[in-house]
């Protein structure tokens, strides 16, 4: 029985997790669970799974959380970031899913590594910001980081027996988001409900604005860089907006190999958790003669400025990735909270990029704050664009 940490736990990867390892109980023990500041959520999980400990982003929730659960149910808690850490390092634990999101998710997945965990990731912002320090930790600590999101578990399948030699390039399938075919003169009036309108995908608010800007394949190229060792120019992103072949390989020989089924994320999940197994799915599979068409262009980075931001960010290298990612962070929560208009995002990224002096092979100090301060230098820029 593989013992799982859910950090994450009331979000939206987080929730689907559980629903997976529900399905598995004689497969999967919940003992950690953490959440930010759902504790109504978190209690009823609690209740369901009854892990050995929980974690809540704040000592207020954790109050709430207490006075919530009978002392019967109520496991090992703890608040804040230490109790994060700590969380990622409770020695019965065999995987730690990282499914929080922001950069904040740095410091557990560094903890669960540090403590020879496999971690499923499916927080963006580590590999961003701190790619080359996480992947030398893997390294040298001989554990496994296994990718949760559905396009770089898709390359990882891929890639299963071959030798990264034989890649000429990894093909990152994007399906475009709600805007794909709307001029740059209609994307001034695009509104948060709007943008929260994904065609494909069930997500959280930050990644779901991000796939409408295509910030989040910026993000995935530079996440594909450390999670495969290839170089940028070794990473195409193709609009696919029938989400159906979730990513690909080219091989030296001119072979692709592309990794199908139909737009859900436990599938992901589901396969990080089994592997190197696989378990039946509770889904209807991909029937071929149901797909009409699939179709493939290449992204318009005009309109989706975001998108290269990110490419130019991976290589400048450096705090620049940690940089872009912040900013990007404060630009999505501004226009979120309808102070700033959806072009402006983009904007508010590339003018805090340009302000950045990058340190070169930064530690995980310099890494923060260079993320403090780009999240200052963007919340000042932005406010001059409301």
């Amino acid at each position: 029985m593989k013992k799982i940490v859910v950090l994450g736990s009331t979000g939206s990867i987080g929730r689907q997790t559980l629903e997976v390892i529900n399905r598995w109980p004689e497969e999967f023990k919940i003992v950690g669970l953490a959440a930010g500041g759902n504790w109504q959520l978190l209690a009823e999980q609690i209740r369901q799974f009854r892990p050995d400990a929980a974690v809540l982003a704040g000592e207020q929730e954790l109050r709430s959380l207490r006075d919530a659960l009978n002392p019967a149910e109520t496991p090992d808690l703890a608040w804040g970031k230490y109790g994060l850490e700590d969380l990622a390092r409770l020695p019965q634990a065999d995987i730690v899913v990282v499914a929080v999101t922001g950069a904040t998710g740095i410091y557990p997945t560094i903890a669960a590594i540090s403590a020879g965990k496999v971690v499923a990731l499916a927080n963006k912002e580590t590999l961003v910001a701190a790619g080359h320090l996480v992947m030398d930790l893997v390294d040298r600590k001989k554990t496994a980081l296994l990718p949760i999101d559905s396009e770089h578990s898709a390359i990882w399948q891929c890639l299963a027996g071959q030798a990264n030699s034989a890649v000429e390039k990894i093909i990152l399938t994007a399906s475009g988001g709600p805007f794909r075919n709307l001029s740059l003169k209609e994307m001034e009036n695009v509104t948060v409900a709007m943008a929260l309108c994904h065609p494909n995908w069930q997500m959280g608010n930050k990644i779901t604005i991000d796939s409408a800007t295509l910030m989040n394949k910026g993000l995935e190229i530079i996440e594909a860089k450390w999670l495969f060792g290839v170089s940028y120019e070794q990473i195409e992103v193709v609009v696919h907006p029938q989400s159906i072949i979730h990513s690909a390989v080219e091989f030296l020989d001119g072979s692709v190999i592309a990794q199908m089924g139909l737009p859900d994320m436990r599938l992901a999940i589901q396969y990080a958790l089994t592997y190197p197994e696989r378990r039946p799915g509770n889904r209807p599979g991909l029937k071929l003669t149901g797909l009409h068409s699939l179709t493939f262009e290449e992204p318009d980075m005009k309109k989706f400025p975001s998108l290269k931001l990110a490419i130019d960010a991976g290589k400048a290298g450096g705090t620049m990735p940690a940089v872009l990612n912040a900013a990007n962070e404060i630009a999505v929560s501004s226009f979120l909270e309808g102070k700033l208009s959806f072009r402006a995002i983009p904007a508010v990224v590339s003018a805090v990029m340009e302000k950045h002096r990058i340190i070169n092979r930064p530690g995980l100090e310099e890494i923060m704050e260079a993320d403090r301060w780009a999240r200052k230098t963007g919340a000042d820029l932005g406010k001059s664009l409301i």
